[in-house]
């Protein structure tokens, strides 16, 4: 084909894609593969780095095989990643010097606490607009350097890289010239200042994390590098965290837009433009993306636990094939029978911050079936996203009045109208559910000339569906306080 294209490379937290997108924004090729999740101790979660890599470049040239295009028709590559999860790897031979250490890990969850204690939390939050928990990536940086014998004194010398998963994917395909994260990744490790845009020498000797580990900070859309052996040539040009290209590529360029992206979590964000709000609701302020030096920033709320809960009754219980079959087996029953599933299994995040907490169900009777219990995994899901609505309507002084949503669980009209029922706010779904890596697409696009302006961006969106809420005030009042007494349940069994 002689029209050239963009590749978004999407690396997912079970899964890696690649994607080839047209100037419409139309997928030309998509490749996915699964990945294995390592759990050694209870709340840990890793991932083989070197795994990543590899099935992140497969993906991405089996979808330009899908496509029928090879490196010269690819106009410059985008990278999207779940974001927080740590690399460490050695400069000179690429290996990395443990597992990764995957977002979903809890544990440095003692050590946060232990800051907290001192009165540390106040200005973290200041300056990187996150909160002390084991989410992010620096108490995960600082856990390698103290346990995995001999980092700390390799990384003081210099001979080691630290990096989330875009800096290791960005090293790997520039064959490690390049040693590079974006502002809005950097924004989730705890180190970087947002106010600032540069790493926090304060924050960095808090965690006892040596500056000659980070990588060089660039912006979101940009030539950073280009691609060596199969992609030779080809521009890096576009890199932005998960929930950041998700927002960027369902065109919420003006303040006060949102978007809910249903992932392996849940993550809820509102474009707020030049201004870094801080949420007075425990959400988080933090950078959406960076271009010529400008900073948009983003107020979000992150559920640990979305779509993965229908993975645990997958893998874990065994009660369905396939993830889709959820759909299905929620739908033959008129509702959960009372039932609350409480998927706290990675602890439960915003707005409750509690590390501890671990999933629980609520309301079994002996006439609960697994029907009921597909379906409370379905509500769990709207359930938490509505409580994330709830805290940034707080924080804006006003309700959200539509909801657009992208991301694998989305394809769901029963989710969806789930959501619209708990959150009393119609839900629009985009015909392209993949925004997370037509973000990294439309960022890499801008970076290269492909595409000129955001104006092009926005032409591109197309409804899929629209949902509005069809239970009234007062069942869902009785429902969302379930919810609360559930979670409390849940959280009150952990306090010990």
């Amino acid at each position: 084909m002689s029209e050239r294209v963009i590749l978004a490379m999407d690396q997912g937290t079970t899964s890696s894609r690649g994607i080839v997108f047209d100037k419409a924004g139309k997928m030309l090729g998509v490749a996915q593969e699964e990945f294995a999740q390592h759990f050694p101790e209870p709340g840990w979660v890793e991932h083989d780095a070197k795994e990543i890599w590899d099935t992140q470049l497969r993906t991405a040239l089996g979808a330009m095989k899908e496509a029928g295009v090879d490196a010269g028709a690819v106009a410059g590559i985008g990278i999207t990643n779940q974001r927080e999860t740590t690399v460490i790897w050695d400069r000179e031979t690429g290996e990395p010097v443990c597992k990764a250490i995957v977002w979903q890990d809890r544990r440095t969850a003692d050590f946060c606490e232990s800051l907290k204690r001192e009165g540390k939390e106040e200005v973290v939050t200041a300056k990187t607009g996150l909160r002390l928990d084991p989410y992010f990536s620096g108490t995960k940086v600082r856990w390698m350097l103290d346990h995995v014998e001999g980092v700390r004194e390799r990384a003081e010398a210099g001979v080691l890289a630290f990096g989330t998963i875009d800096s290791w994917l960005v090293w790997n395909l520039t064959g490690g010239k390049k040693h590079v994260t974006d502002a809005s990744n950097a924004s989730r490790t705890l180190l970087f200042n947002i106010h600032e845009g540069d790493w926090d020498e304060e924050m960095l000797d808090m965690l006892g994390v040596p500056a000659a580990l980070l990588p060089e900070v660039v912006d979101s859309s940009g030539v950073c590098g280009e691609g060596v052996g199969d992609l030779a040539g080809v521009p890096v040009a576009g890199i932005a965290g998960d929930q950041q290209a998700a927002l960027f590529g369902q065109g919420c360029f003006s303040p006060g837009q949102a978007k809910n992206t249903y992932g392996t979590g849940c993550f809820l964000m509102r474009n707020t433009g030049g201004e870094a709000v801080v949420s007075e609701n425990n959400l988080l302020t933090t950078v959406g993306w960076r271009i010529g030096g400008e900073v948009t920033y983003a107020l979000e709320g992150s559920v640990f636990i979305g779509g993965a809960v229908v993975q645990w009754l997958r893998d874990g219980l065994e009660i369905i094939p396939d993830a889709p079959s959820v759909n299905e087996l929620a739908a033959s029953v008129e509702d959960s029978g009372g039932v609350y599933l409480v998927p706290a299994f990675a602890g439960l995040g915003a707005p409750y911050w509690n590390p501890h907490a671990r999933g629980a169900v609520f309301g079994i009777t002996r006439g609960t079936t697994k029907a009921h219990l597909g379906r409370a995994a379905l509500e769990s899901i709207a359930h938490q996203v509505t409580d994330l609505l709830e805290c940034m309507a707080k924080d804006a002084g006003a309700a959200a009045t539509e909801l657009h949503v992208d991301g694998g669980a989305s394809r769901s009209d029963l989710l969806l109208q789930c959501q619209a029922d708990f959150s009393q706010v119609t839900v629009r779904r985009p015909k392209t559910v993949e925004t997370t890596a037509l973000g990294a697409a439309y960022l890499a696009g801008l970076g290269v000339g492909y595409w000129e302006s955001e104006g092009e961006i926005t032409a591109n969106w197309e409804l899929d569906v629209e949902i509005g809420p069809e239970k009234d005030e007062e069942e869902v009042k009785a429902l969302r306080e379930g919810w609360g007494r559930a979670v409390a349940g849940c959280v009150g069994f952990a306090e010990n």
